[in-house]
Protein backbone atom coordinates (compact mmCIF):
# COMPACT_ATOMS: atom_id res chain seq x y z
CA UNK A 1 0.00 0.00 0.00
CA UNK A 2 1.65 3.53 -0.86
CA UNK A 3 0.23 6.07 1.45
CA UNK A 4 2.99 8.19 2.91
CA UNK A 5 2.87 11.15 5.52
CA UNK A 6 4.45 14.12 3.83
CA UNK A 7 6.62 16.92 5.89
CA UNK A 8 3.37 19.33 6.95
CA UNK A 9 1.28 16.23 8.18
CA UNK A 10 -0.52 15.55 5.13
CA UNK A 11 -1.00 12.24 3.83
CA UNK A 12 -1.40 10.95 0.13
CA UNK A 13 -2.30 7.84 -1.35
CA UNK A 14 -0.55 7.14 -4.06
CA UNK A 15 -2.74 4.57 -5.57
CA UNK A 16 -6.06 6.98 -5.65
CA UNK A 17 -4.02 9.79 -7.92
CA UNK A 18 -3.63 7.81 -10.78
CA UNK A 19 -7.67 6.46 -10.44
CA UNK A 20 -8.88 10.00 -9.48
CA UNK A 21 -7.74 11.78 -12.50
CA UNK A 22 -11.13 11.02 -14.20
CA UNK A 23 -13.21 13.70 -11.97
CA UNK A 24 -10.80 16.08 -12.60
CA UNK A 25 -9.15 18.12 -15.94
CA UNK A 26 -5.76 18.13 -16.94
CA UNK A 27 -5.19 21.81 -15.87
CA UNK A 28 -6.78 20.58 -12.08
CA UNK A 29 -4.12 17.55 -11.93
CA UNK A 30 -1.53 19.38 -12.67
CA UNK A 31 -1.90 22.13 -10.27
CA UNK A 32 -2.47 19.49 -7.54
CA UNK A 33 1.19 17.89 -8.76
CA UNK A 34 2.40 21.36 -8.28
CA UNK A 35 1.18 22.14 -5.23
CA UNK A 36 2.59 18.48 -3.84
CA UNK A 37 5.91 19.30 -5.24
CA UNK A 38 5.84 22.30 -3.53
CA UNK A 39 5.79 20.49 0.04
CA UNK A 40 9.16 18.76 -0.52
CA UNK A 41 12.19 21.00 1.09
CA UNK A 42 14.54 19.32 -1.52
CA UNK A 43 14.65 17.38 -4.34
CA UNK A 44 15.76 14.18 -2.45
CA UNK A 45 12.46 14.03 -0.97
CA UNK A 46 10.90 15.05 -4.67
CA UNK A 47 12.75 12.10 -6.29
CA UNK A 48 11.50 9.54 -3.45
CA UNK A 49 8.31 11.03 -4.25
CA UNK A 50 8.24 10.15 -7.75
CA UNK A 51 9.52 6.60 -6.82
CA UNK A 52 6.56 6.39 -4.98
CA UNK A 53 4.50 7.49 -7.47
CA UNK A 54 5.85 5.30 -9.99
CA UNK A 55 5.06 2.31 -7.49
CA UNK A 56 1.32 3.19 -7.95
CA UNK A 57 1.68 3.46 -12.28
CA UNK A 58 -1.39 1.14 -13.86
CA UNK A 59 1.52 -1.27 -15.19
CA UNK A 60 1.21 -2.03 -18.91
CA UNK A 61 0.01 -5.78 -20.23
CA UNK A 62 3.39 -7.78 -20.43
CA UNK A 63 1.95 -8.30 -24.20
CA UNK A 64 2.66 -4.50 -25.28
CA UNK A 65 6.36 -4.56 -23.36
CA UNK A 66 7.56 -4.94 -27.10
CA UNK A 67 9.53 -2.24 -29.70
CA UNK A 68 6.38 -1.39 -30.70
CA UNK A 69 5.03 0.37 -27.43
CA UNK A 70 8.92 1.59 -26.45
CA UNK A 71 9.04 5.44 -26.61
CA UNK A 72 11.98 6.27 -28.52
CA UNK A 73 14.48 8.69 -27.17
CA UNK A 74 14.69 7.78 -23.84
CA UNK A 75 17.68 6.51 -21.76
CA UNK A 76 16.01 3.66 -19.83
CA UNK A 77 13.13 1.68 -21.48
CA UNK A 78 9.63 3.31 -20.81
CA UNK A 79 6.76 1.71 -22.42
CA UNK A 80 3.44 3.48 -23.10
CA UNK A 81 -0.14 1.92 -24.27
CA UNK A 82 -3.38 3.78 -24.87
CA UNK A 83 -6.95 2.57 -25.14
CA UNK A 84 -9.67 4.92 -26.13
CA UNK A 85 -12.67 4.27 -24.01
CA UNK A 86 -16.18 6.38 -23.93
CA UNK A 87 -14.53 9.08 -25.59
CA UNK A 88 -11.05 9.67 -23.11
CA UNK A 89 -8.07 7.81 -24.06
CA UNK A 90 -6.32 5.31 -20.93
CA UNK A 91 -3.03 5.17 -20.78
CA UNK A 92 -0.97 2.43 -19.46
CA UNK A 93 3.24 2.56 -18.83
CA UNK A 94 6.57 0.87 -17.70
CA UNK A 95 10.10 1.63 -17.00
CA UNK A 96 13.09 -0.29 -16.12
CA UNK A 97 14.53 3.04 -14.02
CA UNK A 98 12.93 3.75 -10.86
CA UNK A 99 13.23 7.60 -11.82
CA UNK A 100 12.29 7.17 -15.26
CA UNK A 101 8.87 5.33 -14.12
CA UNK A 102 8.62 8.28 -11.06
CA UNK A 103 8.34 10.89 -14.48
CA UNK A 104 5.75 8.60 -16.54
CA UNK A 105 3.82 7.89 -13.45
CA UNK A 106 3.56 12.01 -13.27
CA UNK A 107 2.45 12.46 -17.35
CA UNK A 108 -0.13 9.13 -16.98
CA UNK A 109 -1.76 10.57 -14.02
CA UNK A 110 -1.98 14.36 -15.86
CA UNK A 111 -3.23 13.02 -19.32
CA UNK A 112 -4.62 9.48 -18.76
CA UNK A 113 -8.65 9.73 -18.74
CA UNK A 114 -8.79 12.52 -20.60
CA UNK A 115 -10.34 13.18 -23.95
CA UNK A 116 -7.90 13.66 -27.07
CA UNK A 117 -8.55 17.09 -27.83
CA UNK A 118 -7.78 18.11 -24.11
CA UNK A 119 -4.32 16.01 -24.55
CA UNK A 120 -3.78 17.98 -27.35
CA UNK A 121 -4.76 21.42 -25.83
CA UNK A 122 -2.60 20.82 -22.88
CA UNK A 123 0.41 23.26 -21.45
CA UNK A 124 2.98 21.11 -20.15
CA UNK A 125 4.48 24.06 -18.38
CA UNK A 126 3.46 21.92 -15.19
CA UNK A 127 6.91 20.05 -15.36
CA UNK A 128 8.87 23.45 -15.08
CA UNK A 129 6.69 24.57 -11.93
CA UNK A 130 7.96 21.33 -10.23
CA UNK A 131 11.74 22.12 -11.37
CA UNK A 132 11.68 18.78 -13.10
CA UNK A 133 13.58 19.58 -16.25
CA UNK A 134 16.07 21.08 -14.21
CA UNK A 135 16.87 18.22 -12.11
CA UNK A 136 17.30 15.96 -14.85
CA UNK A 137 20.48 15.10 -16.76
CA UNK A 138 20.33 16.23 -20.35
CA UNK A 139 19.11 12.69 -21.52
CA UNK A 140 16.73 12.06 -18.98
CA UNK A 141 15.42 15.66 -19.72
CA UNK A 142 15.11 14.34 -23.88
CA UNK A 143 13.21 11.30 -22.42
CA UNK A 144 10.83 13.08 -21.02
CA UNK A 145 10.18 15.49 -23.93
CA UNK A 146 10.11 12.07 -25.91
CA UNK A 147 7.10 10.82 -23.69
CA UNK A 148 5.06 14.24 -24.53
CA UNK A 149 5.40 14.08 -27.34
CA UNK A 150 4.19 10.26 -27.35
CA UNK A 151 1.22 10.39 -25.62
CA UNK A 152 -0.16 13.20 -27.69
CA UNK A 153 0.78 11.40 -30.59
CA UNK A 154 -1.69 8.78 -28.94
CA UNK A 155 -4.03 11.86 -28.55
CA UNK A 156 -3.93 12.79 -32.46
CA UNK A 157 -4.49 9.17 -33.71
CA UNK A 158 -7.71 8.85 -31.25
CA UNK A 159 -8.51 12.62 -32.22
CA UNK A 160 -8.31 11.48 -35.82
CA UNK A 161 -10.15 7.97 -35.27
CA UNK A 162 -13.02 9.95 -33.00
CA UNK A 163 -13.68 12.32 -36.49
CA UNK A 164 -14.06 9.17 -38.71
Amino acid sequence: ECIRTLQRGRRIDFNSKIKQTTMSSIQEIQQEIIEEFEMFDDWMQRYEYMIELGKSLPLIDEKYKTDEYIIKGCQSKVWVHADFNEGNIEFTADSDAIITKGIIAILIRSFSNQPPQAILDADTSFIDKIGLKEHLSPTRANGLVSMIKQIKLYAVAYQAKAES
